[in-house]
């Protein structure tokens, strides 16, 4: 039957945590859980796999061990497991073809092994045509959510407010699906939304001219501002703008805007690095051997800490 939420695990400790993740995901919406494993057989077995094992023996054990993992730590939560004998990448999509939500573990800059990792993840965040979230290993609910004050047990943290809901914007074409998917999950979450707007400028101050000593300053109305100033003003009029219909939408998010100059890639990861999840866009669903997924997302995917969403949009 099909799962509003779909979770890929593989063994590792990322596919632990992105399962977990996803536990709590599916409750926050209210619905049921997936978990996949993809497998695939080789002309000789993997040396981790046991003397006594097959790969498909394997493949269940790793499965079982996921479900029985998380149906510990969510026992309201119904979830239900599948083995999948496929290529990893079309297996996945497959699998998450009628779900809201694909949710993977990621290894992040430089990690080696494993299927998520390298060009494979990007293959599957680049060809899905639903949200996927990245989830990186040692992720907790604690996580999710600000740190505990004093006196408040372990066992009530998840009951401390959740971090906030951080948002990269374009506005040469906003997207209603990423917008929504944000609001979406800061509202779900209780918590606000940090919308962030980086943009880039040639423009570059207008050289002072000069006023010989002693001489009277010139006549006239006062320098304009520097065009800097004035893009920035329309960028945050533009912002505020393409938000106004979400906020009537969403009234109780509390919604920050920041807008500024710089790299995008370097301005999201800076932003997100308190958050509780992070969504960014990807243009267009790429069906071919090479998928790119941009460099804003490419870069956020390997350098920021908490779960990443990625939201396709045309």
């Amino acid at each position: 039957m099909p799962h509003d939420i779909v979770v890929g695990i593989d063994g590792s400790t990322e596919g632990l945590a992105a399962a977990h993740w996803a536990a709590r995901e599916a409750q926050r919406r209210g619905t049921d859980l997936g978990v996949i494993h993809v497998w695939h057989r080789h002309p000789r077995p993997a040396p981790y796999i046991p003397m006594d094992s097959t790969e498909r023996d394997w493949a269940e054990h790793l499965l079982g061990e996921a479900v029985r993992s998380v149906r510990a730590a969510h026992p309201g939560l119904r979830i239900t497991g599948r083995l999948v004998c496929d290529a990893t990448v079309a297996g996945l999509l497959k699998a998450a073809a009628d779900a809201d939500l694909l949710v993977l573990g990621s290894r992040g800059l430089g990690a080696l092994g494993g299927f998520l990792t390298g060009s494979v993840s990007q293959r599957v965040v680049g060809r899905s045509p639903h949200p996927v979230v990245l989830v990186r290993a040692g992720r907790s609910a604690a996580d999710e959510h600000l740190p505990a004050t004093d006196g408040i047990a372990p066992e009530e943290i998840p009951e401390t407010p959740y971090r906030h809901v951080v948002l990269g914007l374009q506005t040469d074409r906003p997207c209603d699906e990423l917008i929504e998917f944000a609001f979406d999950a800061a509202r779900r979450r209780g918590t606000g939304l940090s919308v962030v707007h980086a943009f880039r400028t040639a423009f570059r101050p207008a050289p002072v001219p000069s006023v010989p000593l002693g001489s009277a300053a010139p006549e006239g109305p006062a320098p304009v501002p520097w065009p800097q100033a004035q893009a920035l003003a329309d960028q945050e009029r533009t912002v505020a703008a393409v938000l106004r219909p979400w906020r009537e939408k969403y009234p109780t998010v509390p919604v920050t805007e920041t807008v500024t100059e710089g790299r995008a890639a370097v301005v999201l990861v800076r932003a997100a690095q308190d958050a509780g999840l992070l969504v960014v866009g990807r243009r267009g669903v790429d069906h071919q051997v090479g998928v790119f997924t941009g460099p804003v997302t490419h870069a956020v995917l390997h350098h920021v800490g908490c779960p990443v969403a990625v939201v396709p949009h045309g």
